[in-house]
């Protein structure tokens, strides 16, 4: 069963930028997408963005484009989250998520890592 890692988050001050990265544990694992999404607790989950492992196009939540960024390292099986101009209402636990190709939905899911933004 492949793990999904996530590390680098943390407490950083409104304006600032934090980079996310999710390792997978299977240097072999090849997954048709992957994702990243946050969870306030007592809210619903909420996508983030996602890049197509291959070809490495992305999309992204539109309130999300323009401030955050998701790459890939192919080689090392990782997949990172740099975010820009970070805000307040951006306080959330964010996860990591691959998608495989069989798969019609997200099937497999990091422990996520907290990430606050003070004002």
């Amino acid at each position: 069963q492949v793990q999904l890692v996530e590390s680098g988050g943390g407490l950083v001050q409104a304006g600032g930028s934090l980079r996310l990265s999710c390792a997978a544990s299977d240097r072999t694992f090849s997954p048709y997408r992957m994702g990243w999404f946050r969870q306030v607790p007592g809210k619903d989950r909420e996508f983030v963005g996602s890049i197509h492992w291959s070809s490495g196009s992305t999309i992204y939540a539109d309130s999300m484009k323009g401030r955050f960024t998701i790459s890939r390292d192919n080689a090392k099986n990782t997949v990172s989250l740099q975010m820009n101009s970070l805000q307040p209402e951006d306080t959330a636990i964010y996860y990591c998520a691959a998608r495989t190709e069989v798969a019609s939905n997200y099937n497999y899911w990091g422990r996520g890592t907290q990430v606050t933004v003070s004002s």
